[in-house]
């Protein structure tokens, strides 16, 4: 019996985390990065980016199938000792700390700049924080059913956004590579921040049911994150002109003012209040994982105890200090540095590690 077949997750809730995880705050910030870097020619970008990502996941998932029934701390550990896994699991925990910590705060400031103006800061992060310790408690189980439920209860979002069509002009697309290959290639590393997220595999594989079809359901993933982008990139660039996309904040955000719905007054607002659900699955799974990885260094079954604690120590902070949105730029800045080390190029150097080891045991036994 596999150890984790008690807490196993569904390959339509894998998909939702990692969809989720990569989308969530990426959907309203990448066309204006898009715009500012590479102008109308952002949409290649992300296709590039996307490849990039499928390999490195696909890479991803090579390295979980070498230990199917645990995580990369229990191959790390069964391979080169304790001391391996430990060090892989508290670099691990930083890191989805960091992604946690990013995505509160962006949306802290986003409700608080959108919609609650008045309400201090930290009263929003209480907010957040108590359905967060609900949810994520109750194991990997239930944050894979919340995560099902935040995609689907905003399926209707993307509905919305057709009714820009009879504003948008293709002639803004062209022409096609204005300024060369030069822009689209430089910006690839930043789009790559956006696409985050799907390392978490090193610790959802052993809790998938059809472990055999854990590539099918990346790939879905990925692409679901791949044509989020690309749409709501394409919309933005069509909807406001070459000039306007570099000074507009949030173009996302902007084009919902040109949609005039009867029932409705703002449909912008309306939108972030919904959209808060896929904002969650920013900060949300990234806590279980590091409570999760927290409670694997110190052979504990029951996560609640790291969580109830790391959650106090943000809500606390929170009363003293929220980061601006400069440092709150620098944060990102630092999540997508390290995230490209974690979850790019880390597995690849595992993988070669692995092989390195599995040759010299083999001519060790034939000596």
């Amino acid at each position: 019996m596999k150890p984790y077949a008690l807490n196993d997750i569904t390959l339509m809730q894998y998909i939702m985390l990692i969809n989720g995880m990569s989308v969530s705050f990426g959907f309203i910030e990448i066309p204006g990065m898009m715009a500012t870097k590479v102008g109308t020619d952002g949409w290649i970008t992300i296709l590039i980016s996307g490849l990039i990502t499928m390999a490195a996941s696909f890479i991803t998932i090579q390295l979980m199938k070498k230990s199917p029934h645990g995580t990369l701390f229990d191959l790390l550990k069964q391979k080169f000792g304790t001391w391996a896994g430990r060090a892989a699991a508290i670099l691990f925990a930083l890191y989805f700390l960091l992604y946690a910590y990013d995505g509160l705060i962006y949306t802290v400031r986003l409700i608080k700049g959108r919609m609650l103006m008045e309400t201090p800061a930290f009263l929003i992060m209480l907010m957040l924080l108590l359905p967060t310790y609900t949810i994520v408690r109750n194991g990997l189980r239930i944050v894979g059913r919340y995560a099902e439920f935040a995609v689907f209860i905003s399926l209707w979002i993307p509905l919305v956004y057709m009714y820009t069509v009879k504003h948008l002009h293709v002639l803004y697309l062209l022409p096609i590579l204005k300024g060369g290959w030069q822009p689209v290639l430089s910006a690839v590393p930043g789009t790559l921040f956006y696409y985050l997220g799907f390392v978490s595999s090193i610790i959802l594989y052993p809790f998938i049911k059809h472990q055999k079809k854990a590539p099918i359901a990346l790939l879905i993933a990925n692409s679901l994150s791949i044509l989020s982008y690309l749409s709501i990139t394409l919309i933005c660039t069509m909807f406001l002109s070459p000039d306007e996309a570099t000074i507009i904040h949030q173009p996302a955000i902007y084009v919902l003012k040109s949609i005039e719905l009867s029932f409705i007054e703002q449909v912008e607002g309306l939108f972030i209040a919904f959209y808060a659900f896929i904002f969650s699955l920013s900060w949300i799974p990234p806590l279980y994982f590091t409570v999760f990885c927290l409670s694997w260094v110190m052979g504990r079954a029951d996560h609640r105890i790291p969580l109830r604690l790391i959650l106090f120590m943000i809500g606390t902070s929170s009363i003293f200090y929220i980061p601006t949105y400069d440092e709150l730029e620098k944060i990102s800045i630092w999540l997508g540095e390290s995230g490209i080390a974690i979850e790019y190029a880390a597995p690849s150097c595992l993988i070669a590690l692995l092989w390195i080891y599995g040759r010299v045991k083999t001519e060790r036994n034939q000596l």
